[in-house]
């Protein structure tokens, strides 16, 4: 009886210490590769793409990487975000490692497609209405000025800001620049973007028109109705001059003979009818892209 015991003592003995055995040998296995990525894995280039405004060199300098640093060591987002802040014209950042010693950095670089002007400086917005640039009203030629916001502490590189009371109308905003240039109609958007109504965004489009839409909405579905009225303009013959009045429901649109446009500090209404009949525009057609 007692060397029946014995024997499964030294069983579980064996089995206790097999054990301990595997678990020291995989941490020794664990020690060696992280020691292993330490000495070994070191940037040695750094490879930027995607860049045209900034050089590879600005890049790689605001970036913080240097020769030698280790590449799993390494913060991707402290990165992006030291590039994304020191280089005001990078829209996004993209982090990844090649081994063995390799700093892949891919940066999405935006565009302006506004100004706002405030204290007598002009400021360049993309369409996440980051600031991009100051200067003077030179700096605002060609783009559609934003009326009817005040910014707070504007500083390039950052977002916009504004007082609580006007968060709506910036968030408005920001759905209706992405919408537009989502649709590749940025380019189309000019001199101004009026969001000083509380119900109406107000916007100068092409050369002759001014386009209405509702201030709170699906800017997705309201930028496809546009679409599609320009379309249904140009296939009559219809001018694209007057205003285009895209309050109405079931993606309904009107275009006014007269044109709307910014003249005063306070926003005027949108034209009533003149002896000119308003026209009727299609804007169903097949699901919004």
């Amino acid at each position: 009886m007692a060397a029946r015991r014995n024997r499964h003592g030294r069983r579980r003995n064996r089995g206790r210490f097999g054990f301990l055995y595997k678990l020291l040998s995989a941490l020794l296995i664990f020690a060696a590769l992280l020691v292993g990525c330490v000495v070994f894995f070191r940037v040695n280039t750094v490879v930027v793409s995607g860049n045209s405004r900034y050089a590879e060199a600005e890049v790689i300098q605001s970036s913080g990487v240097e020769q030698g640093d280790n590449l799993f060591a390494l913060n991707r987002y402290q990165i992006s975000r030291q590039i994304y802040t020191q280089l005001p014209y990078v829209d996004e950042v993209s982090i990844h490692r090649k081994l063995p010693d390799t700093l892949l950095i891919q940066v999405t670089e935006s565009y302006p497609v506004a100004a706002l002007c405030a204290g007598g400086e002009y400021w360049l917005l993309d369409a996440r209405c980051k600031l991009l640039e100051r200067g003077d009203a030179s700096l605002a030629q060609g783009k559609a000025e934003v009326l009817g916001l005040t910014p707070l502490a504007p500083a390039v590189g950052t977002p916009l800001a504004v007082d609580q009371s006007q968060q709506d109308k910036l968030a408005s905003l920001k759905s209706l620049l992405s919408a537009i240039q989502a649709r590749g109609m940025t380019g189309s958007v000019t001199a101004f973007i009026d969001l000083r109504s509380d119900n109406e965004i107000r916007f100068g489009y092409g050369a002759d028109l001014t386009v209405v839409m509702p201030m709170n909405d699906d800017f997705t579905d309201r930028t496809y109705a546009l679409k599609r009225a320009l379309e249904t303009m140009d296939e009559r013959g219809v001018a694209r001059t007057g205003t285009l009045d895209l309050t109405y429901g079931e993606g309904e649109a009107r275009l006014l003979p007269e044109r709307w446009l910014p003249a005063s500090e306070t926003a005027a209404e949108t034209p009533e009818p003149s002896s000119t009949p308003e026209t009727g525009l299609d804007t169903q057609g097949d699901t919004p892209t």
